[in-house]
């Protein structure tokens, strides 16, 4: 499940690119299955542990071009271990929510971003992390959760203050607004719930099968109700 457009970031052979805040990596291995230069970037050493296993088996499937190689560090999204201006492309998917010092972090991505660098950021969107705030504080308020919600406006001025140039928005996701909404209604840990089961093997069925029906809906869907928002960026030479 992709959040990033990464024809938009022009990721491919030659490209250095980092992913901040990795995760379990769903967006680095597209990166490297484009032939990126990629490094997983993330406090977690169980989940780069993962990830980096996941990158040998990727090569080990055929599923790497020549050019393709790939890397998972283990550190500080507030302190990048990196010279200014090492990297071709930046992302930095649903991480920020979580950073209590957010200007930080978009200040770090920043400076190790190439001039002509190009840059994405997600976080959820507004209106949908609205309700699940107003529904749920276990949603939020848990060690590591989401400190904060953004008005895109709000992060796009954070981020030109930064000295980035905004490019474009997207959004992503709409099918996923309403299972998180049912989530949080019943209970987060509530994964028993017949309806809470019933959607989650919705989600997982048209991730697996991608049928039209779905692509399209949720295309048309996504500006309405999609529940993250996409930034996109440019570092100016």
């Amino acid at each position: 499940m992709l959040t990033v457009d990464f024809d938009r970031l022009g990721v491919g052979p030659g490209v250095r690119a980092i992913d901040i805040g990795a995760g379990q990596g769903r967006h680095s291995y597209e990166m490297l299955r484009r032939g990126a230069e990629v490094t997983a970037f993330d406090m977690s050493a169980a989940d780069m542990a993962d990830v980096s296993e996941m990158f040998g088996a990727l090569v080990a499937a055929g599923e790497v071009p020549e050019s393709g190689n790939a890397d998972a560090r283990v550190g500080d999204a507030l302190g990048l271990p990196y010279e200014d201006d090492s990297f071709d492309v930046v992302l930095m998917s649903e991480i920020l929510e979580h950073i209590p010092d957010d200007e930080s972090a978009i200040a770090e991505m920043a400076r190790i971003l190439k001039p002509g660098g190009l840059a994405a950021v997600t976080v959820p969107r507004y209106w949908p992390e609205k309700i699940c705030w107003a529904l749920s504080d276990e949603y939020h308020e848990v060690e590591g959760g989401h400190v904060r919600i953004y008005r895109a406006s709000e992060l796009a001025d954070k981020l030109r203050a930064a000295g980035l140039e905004v490019t474009g928005t997207d959004h992503a996701h709409a099918l996923h607004a309403p299972y998180w909404w049912l989530k949080c209604a019943v209970g987060v840990e509530n994964n028993d719930n017949a309806l809470v089961k019933g959607y989650h093997k919705m989600l997982v069925w048209d991730m697996m099968s991608k049928p039209w029906l779905t692509r399209v809906g949720e295309q048309v869907l996504n500006p309405v109700v999609g529940k993250s928002v996409a930034i996109y960026l440019r570092k100016p030479e």
